[in-house]
């Protein structure tokens, strides 16, 4: 190896000479390497940000691809004792409800507040229905009203036999589109409105999770996760987004279709 002496400088001085250039070198070096160590973590975020948004991509498109059960068009949840209660959303689908999936022994509830649903506990296989299930499907129809947007805790809810629900109006009446005449005796509940979120995972397709929205007992009987509910000051699209993170799901479509008209805030 050959080294280029300085004639004009002594042995110290030359010395010293490369001793300042050794330094400097061995600095850009290490510079490099930062800035080599900062191009790779800047790399690596990029292609952990692009595999994130193409899992969250393949994610929603499994989800809206998710072969729903017939009674998710509706308001639905599965009660502590395993019934299938449905409501309507709106006008339409209570017509939908009432005239296509009561059935002779189910059971009925609604109430006169605005914007009720009809809900109705499915009973195919013509069993008892036990009094926690009662419960819970006139909690449903309270809270599905228009109370949980007006503020109120209470509402004073009515359970009839299918047979008493008819379309048929009194003379000189008009019975609206999503209405319905209930004659007869009526069994009264006056629930406080309840409100949970909840998640399972899809039987058929592992990974996949199924919302579900209810009285607090049945969502978390029933639920891996849930998150309860109060009427309180948050926006519906604000908490979706919240409930979104908390169940790590891809969108918060699911949860928006799932929440009644009004405001909210996370029970504590």
């Amino acid at each position: 190896m050959k080294i280029e002496l300085f004639i004009d400088k002594s042995l110290e001085e030359n010395a010293q000479e490369y001793y300042e250039r050794a330094k400097k070198a061995k600095k850009k070096l290490t510079g490099a390497k930062q800035a080599l160590e900062e191009t790779r973590k800047k790399a690596n975020l990029e292609l952990k940000k692009k595999e994130a948004s193409a899992l969250k991509s393949k994610l929603v498109t499994l989800e809206k691809s998710r072969k729903k059960e017939w009674y998710e068009k509706f308001r639905w949840f599965l009660s502590s004792d395993n019934f299938l209660v449905i409501g309507g959303r709106d006008a339409s689908t209570n017509e939908i409800v009432v005239k296509k999936h009561m059935d002779q022994d189910d059971l009925v509830y609604h109430t006169d507040a605005p914007g009720s649903p009809f809900v109705i506990i499915k009973n195919p296989d013509k069993k008892e229905i036990p009094k926690e299930t009662k419960e819970e499907a006139a909690c449903f129809a309270a809270t599905f009203s228009k109370a949980w947007d007006l503020g109120i805790k209470r509402v004073e809810v009515f359970e009839v036999d299918p047979e008493q629900v008819s379309k048929q109006a009194k003379s000189g009446e008009y019975i609206s589109k999503g209405a319905f005449m209930v004659q007869g005796k009526r069994t009264h509940y006056t629930p406080v409105l309840s409100l949970a979120v909840g998640y399972f995972n899809e039987p058929s397709s592992p990974g996949l999770k199924v919302i579900m929205s209810g009285p607090e007992s049945a969502v978390k009987k029933k639920c891996e996760k849930s998150i309860s509910l109060t009427q309180g000051d948050l926006k519906k699209g604000d908490v979706a987004k919240l409930l979104m993170k908390k169940f790590d799901l891809a969108s918060n479509e699911s949860i928006l279709s799932c929440l009644p008209s009004g405001k909210f805030s996370v029970k504590k």
